[in-house]
């Protein structure tokens, strides 16, 4: 993989023990994320909490981490994350946290070294914003939320 970007990842203290994000498969897009919580946390229904993950890291500027839910939580507990995805920017250098949130019916209990959520790398292109005073018709035109596909 000589092609690959580089990311660079810290081990913050007080977290030897917690693995690196990994990814569980050959082929996964996506690199899981531990929780690393001093002790158990309780979400009850409704409940959110920003959980740290016990590294920060550096990336190439082309790069951004898209902080995405765990499927099996989701499915299984009703845990997923808020602001998803959560964006890591390429200049960001403080620790990596996750922000879940309790869908569920019933309390879940989150435990050190749990695997929370997964982080995926995206390309960001390079934009230019050009101010105009007017833009191109479409058939669309300012058709808003829930607009296509009725008449």
């Amino acid at each position: 993989m000589s092609d690959a970007f580089q990311v660079q990842i810290m081990r913050l203290p007080g977290n030897e023990d917690i693995p690196l994000p990994q990814k569980m498969s050959e082929l996964a897009s996506g690199f899981d994320l531990y929780a690393a919580i001093g002790e158990p946390l309780t979400l009850a229904p409704g409940d959110r909490a920003l959980v740290p993950t016990g590294f920060a890291l550096a990336m190439p500027g082309a790069l951004e981490a898209q902080i995405r839910p765990r499927s099996g939580l989701a499915f299984k507990h009703g845990i997923t994350t808020l602001n998803s995805p959560g964006t890591i920017d390429a200049d960001y250098r403080g620790e990596v946290k996750v922000l879940l949130i309790n869908h569920g019916r019933e309390p879940f209990v989150v435990q050190r070294k749990e695997r929370i959520a997964q982080m995926v790398f995206q390309l960001v292109p390079s934009i230019r914003l050009l101010e105009v005073s007017s833009l191109d018709d479409t058939e669309r035109g300012a058709g808003g939320f829930g607009h296509t596909g009725t008449k």
